[in-house]
């Protein structure tokens, strides 16, 4: 339905786009809702603008600072959607001009303001006051030949863009960077203007910039050449840490010695396993995997060594075991500390001799299969308690890696990110634009105890309860964030003064009471979500902002609880 903005409407509430903003000064950090912000003076933009201009001209420093507007009004557009999911259409828009207001940006003051998002119709016009790119124009860069608020501008297309779902251009018709009297915009669908094509063409990559990247992509290709001629490529990862777990494994590639790979579960053991096979002279040959863990331990035999017919009941047929298979490769067992007795024994022979027996036979075969064993527990501390023999541990031991917890590379895991976005965004048919500032540091405190199994599911989670074109919070990753402390924490109040967090004795008394009643984690949980519903009347959207949770994360919670039906 099409609303119309009138100028008595009220148009100053920005209580809900100022609870989003914390100062966290004991970690030297600015949150606006999960984006972190910075405070930098107009000097040092004036002087960033003014580098731009003289190295790139013009027309490509235009375009540069157009695109840096549209990226953040892709991001605000999405933000005012969260904050005011029940407001009339004209109220949501709204929220752009008030962030803008409220970021420093310009005050924006709407004249005219029709807008349909049913049809996606749109026109708009709307001034400029105390714009910051006319600001240093004045005092930085002197008067310019044409409009000169291109960061506002571009920030505007991508807003109501993102917000009315459909291309809509905003055109700067006066400004007094360049001599005019007022700043004036006018915005409507792109096919309403008739220069819409060339004035579209600034939100496209920069000729210059495609022709960067091609270099990029020319260099980042010699280099994985390289890395895999060199036998560096296994898996994801830059930090100190796996680049040393690389050049060991590297070393080993090339021979013939059984590697034991040892670390937590989630590190990527079977990676690095199949990164060794692909590099070295089996490469051509088969590579095997099997969790000794996942095969009930009076079937291991049969499953790895192979099995004649009638050797035990339901054994129909003769069949090769996992070393027959892999003859000429490698296999990889992970978990091998949960052989038993007589597979260890067998495996064993087979790395001293080369030679195996099938279960209820007694023809010898010969095998040439390199081994890459794993585990996420001390084999040493297992010889010690009987449980593994020390022989056959001093054969898998000659080369032992161990690989680190992802909490001690966390230097890869926004690598890693990238990559599990790709993989899903694919495997979903979705794209999202990625993780939100917050939701990347709760990543990186977070201690990650299955590693990246754990964040490759994380991951998936939040893609799958995030909507296209929108940012994945922290509370689509559902990943417990660190304590904070409120003391350190100060918020903005509707003044625009300064507030400091309180962490009086209200804030403190009601822990201690849900100890007391032994009161678990889950009901505490039920019970606030309850709360909110009911004071939400219901209303799934209400209760989200209630709680400071998007709305499909609050659903997805209010589902498991059992509090909402599927």
């Amino acid at each position: 339905m099409a609303e119309t903005y009138k100028p008595n409407l009220q148009y100053t509430d920005f209580k809900d786009l100022t609870d989003q903003i914390q100062f966290h000064s004991n970690e030297g950090k600015i949150w606006f809702g999960e984006q972190r912000v910075l405070l930098m003076s107009l000097a040092s933009l004036a002087a960033f603008r003014r580098e731009i201009v003289n190295s790139m001209g013009v027309e490509r420093a235009k375009g540069f600072f157009l695109r840096l507007g549209y990226t953040s009004g892709v991001k605000d557009a999405e933000l005012a959607r969260k904050l005011r999911p029940d407001s009339d259409d004209i109220d949501t828009f709204l929220a752009g001009p008030q962030l803008h207001a409220l970021k420093g940006m310009v005050k924006v003051i709407p004249h005219e303001l029709d807008l349909d998002r049913e049809t996606g119709a749109l026109h708009g016009i709307l001034e400029w006051e105390n714009s910051w790119e006319v600001e240093i124009c004045k005092t930085e860069l002197g008067q310019m030949d044409e409009p000169a608020c291109w960061v506002l501008l571009g920030y505007a297309c991508a807003y109501s863009s993102s917000f009315m779902g459909r291309e809509i251009l905003f055109q700067e018709i006066s400004c007094r960077g360049c001599g005019d009297e007022k700043c004036i915009i006018e915005g409507r669908p792109a096919e309403e203007w008739e220069n819409a094509e060339a004035f579209s063409r600034y939100f496209k990559d920069d000729p210059l910039i495609e022709e960067l990247y091609d270099l990029q992509e020319q260099l980042t290709s010699l280099r994985s050449s390289l890395h895999k001629q060199q036998g560096q490529y296994y898996g994801i990862g830059q930090s100190p840490s796996y680049n040393r777990v690389c050049r060991m494994i590297d070393k080993a590639a090339q021979g013939k010695v059984s590697v034991l790979l040892l670390g937590e579960t989630g590190v990527g053991k079977e990676v690095i396993a199949d990164s060794v096979h692909q590099r070295s002279e089996r490469s051509e040959d088969p590579f095997v995997a099997v969790n000794c863990a996942a095969i009930p331990p009076d079937l291991i035999e049969a499953e790895l060594f192979g099995v004649e017919k009638g050797a035990y009941t339901g054994a129909n047929q003769s069949r090769e075991g996992r070393f027959e298979r892999a003859n000429g490769g490698t296999i990889f067992l992970d978990e091998v500390v949960e052989l038993t007795p007589r597979a260890q024994a067998t495996l064993l022979r087979v790395l001293q001799e080369g030679e195996l027996e099938r279960v209820g036979d007694n023809k010898t075969r010969k095998v040439n299969v390199r081994v890459i064993a794993a585990t996420n527990e001390s084999l040493e501390q297992a010889v010690e308690e009987g449980r593994f023999r020390a022989d056959l541990f001093y054969r898998l031991n000659v080369f032992p890696v161990k690989i680190p917890p992802l909490r001690e590379r966390l230097e890869d895991l926004p690598l890693l990110v990238e990559h599990f976005l790709e993989k899903f965004h694919a495997q979903y048919n979705k794209r999202t634009l990625g993780l939100s500032d917050k939701a990347l540091e709760l990543c990186l405190a977070y201690h990650w105890p299955g590693n990246i199994r754990e964040l490759e599911n994380v991951i998936e989670r939040g893609v799958i309860l995030t909507d296209n074109n929108e940012t994945i919070s922290q509370e689509a990753l559902l990943v417990t964030p660190p304590e904070v402390n409120p003391a350190g924490i100060v918020r903005v109040d509707e003044e625009g003064n300064i507030t400091t967090g309180d962490s009086g004795t209200e804030q403190t008394d009601w822990p201690e009471q849900i100890f007391a009643q032994q009161i678990s984690l889950d009901q505490v949980e039920g019970i606030l979500m309850q709360k909110a519903m009911e004071e939400a009347n219901q209303n799934v959207s209400k209760a989200a902002r209630l709680l400071g949770l998007t709305r499909p994360a609050l659903a997805y919670r209010l589902k498991k609880a059992g509090i909402l039906d599927g």
